[in-house]
């Protein structure tokens, strides 16, 4: 791991956590924009080390800022798995890793497997203050939309200074 890479997953998580910040919570859950970060992160820089680098940061931040009562262990759980899962499905795709479509049904699912582990974990640890069906709603499927819409928005933008940055070192699958 470089530091030109630790730079870059620095900014992504420094953007996250003023969104994740930023986003008004409904019901007491705010959709997660943090996780579209993570994710724009590991979709860059594909290596085991920095996903689980990335992961640790965001969940650390995201216990930080988050608006949930009692959902800072929720959220260091989350990230890890929700990470590593999106990895995974990440390079299951070889083929279609850099089609837009894949990125934004990527981004959709790990942003599903980030919600309900933050629930469920927040169920067992704290409890919570509405049924986990309202919360879903109010805070996942919201989160689902936005954070695939800022990856359609985010990704061609990032792929296109990434491939223009002549001394970067950031990888771009193939």
């Amino acid at each position: 791991m470089n530091t030109k890479n630790l730079v870059v997953l620095s900014l992504l998580a420094g953007i996250g956590v003023v969104l994740h910040t930023v986003m008004p919570a409904f019901l007491t859950i705010k959709p997660d924009m943090m996780l579209a970060m993570m994710f724009l992160g590991i979709i860059l820089i594909p290596e085991i080390k920095s996903v689980m680098l990335l992961s640790i940061v965001t969940g650390g931040l995201s216990a930080l800022t988050t608006g949930f009562p009692g959902g800072q262990l929720p959220n260091i759980i989350d990230k890890p798995i929700t990470a590593l899962v999106f990895f995974g499905l990440f390079l299951a795709l070889k083929h279609y890793r850099n089609s837009i479509i894949s990125v934004a049904v990527l981004t959709a699912i790990g942003t599903l497997v980030s919600g309900s582990v933050f629930l469920g974990s927040a169920y067992y640890i704290v409890g919570l203050p509405s049924s986990f069906t309202a919360l879903f709603a109010a805070g996942v499927l919201p989160a689902i939309a936005l954070n695939t819409i800022i990856m359609v928005i985010l990704y061609p933008v990032a792929l296109s200074v990434v491939k223009r940055t002549k001394t970067s070192s950031i990888v771009i699958s193939k």
